[in-house]
């Protein structure tokens, strides 16, 4: 642990220096899409020359906005440091749309405190929006705040899943699923496509940590219900691989989805 005093928020001027790295990146991420050569990585996912750019990038970033703080990153260190505070990144979450040439994508940046999220940056380079969220004090959209008024207008009735957990459909044969179907390809705004009211909930069935660092302070500050199906992520240890360990989540707009869609949560877990 670090044994000097740390800040437990960001202050105003490492805010805005975020936002500055982030625009950096977003920025380029646009320049490069479109353009891009993927390869594959040892466990099957796609990366690009522009993910690994993007990742030294924010890493680097981070470490001068701000100094003894540890960083976890999808394409660099994958263990849990041992500081107070420190960052869990994911540069480029949705890597097979971006390689694809489908505009949907999210840089995902959190900051944790005492192993819970403190301070929590999506920015969705294609569309121009930016999610932040601050422990205590809310969530914002491109400046504008979001409220469980904003979420409950939309009524949508959608329900977002990814690719694995279309599982449950064939475990729930004699079952009509009770929504929707949206697969979106990108974990993070899967996620917070509850807290803002795209969806009425979605299931994720194995997000990594830096998949659902950012989305789960969003998704808390926005009191969205959420199931944590098997390992639960406020328990990381300093020091913990997280190279392959999933949180499978559930999660909604509100309690009663949850009663709801909680059987076919825990029918991804059969077998």
């Amino acid at each position: 642990m670090s044994s000097g005093p740390l800040p437990q928020c960001l202050s105003s001027l490492q805010l805005n220096a975020v936002d500055k790295l982030l625009d950096r990146v977003a920025d380029r991420q646009r320049k490069d899409f479109g353009n891009i050569v993927s390869d594959v990585k040892p466990d099957g996912s796609l990366i690009t020359a522009c993910d690994r750019w993007s990742d030294t990038t924010i890493v680097g970033g981070l470490a001068e906005i701000a100094k003894d703080e540890g960083v976890l990153s999808e394409e660099g260190c994958q263990f849990v440091p041992n500081s107070k505070a420190y960052w869990i990144v994911d540069p480029l979450d949705g890597t097979t749309n971006f390689a694809a040439g489908i505009p949907y994508w999210a840089i995902s940046v959190a900051r944790f405190v005492d192993g819970k999220p403190m301070e929590a940056f999506l920015d969705i380079p294609s569309l121009n929006q930016r999610v932040l969220a601050i422990q205590g004090k809310g969530v914002w959209l491109n400046g504008k705040s979001l409220t469980l008024e904003t979420r409950s207008s939309t009524g949508s009735a959608c329900v977002s899943l990814c690719s694995r957990s279309i599982r449950i459909l064939q475990r729930r044969p004699d079952q009509p699923f009770p929504g929707k179907i949206r697969l979106l390809g990108v974990a993070s705004l899967n996620l917070v496509s509850v807290a803002i009211g795209q969806t009425v909930a979605a299931l994720e069935a194995t997000p990594k940590i830096w998949d659902l660092a950012a989305a789960w302070l969003v998704l808390t500050e926005l009191n969205c219900p959420i199931q944590w199906l098997a390992a639960n992520p406020a328990d990381l240890q300093p020091g913990q691989d997280l190279a392959r360990a999933d949180f499978p989540v559930l999660t909604t707009g509100c309690s009663a989805e949850l009663k709801r869609l909680a059987p076919w949560g825990e029918a991804l877990l059969q077998g």
